[in-house]
């Protein structure tokens, strides 16, 4: 388990505790789970925006498919 030592402004902090003795109640390490949830709820939201950036790239990019090798639809099944 690591330790962080992070400076947020006096508004967001209040908030935040408020919030998080709400829906967790003020037990021992309350803070922690908390904080824990956010951070891993915000690294999802950040890897799936590149994911989603990844895949915006992709489609940009031009794509070769080569040529057709048959006339019609016949040909391709034989019909």
């Amino acid at each position: 388990m690591g330790t962080l030592t992070i400076s947020v402004d006096d508004d967001t902090e209040k908030t935040f505790r408020e919030v998080a003795e709400r829906k967790l109640g003020k037990k021992k390490g309350y803070l922690g789970q908390a904080t824990t949830e956010a951070m891993k709820l915000w690294i999802r939201e950040m890897t799936q925006e590149e994911i989603a950036n990844d895949a915006l790239h992709l489609l940009e990019r031009s794509v070769d498919y080569g040529t057709w090798h048959y006339k019609g639809r016949q040909e391709l099944y034989g019909r």
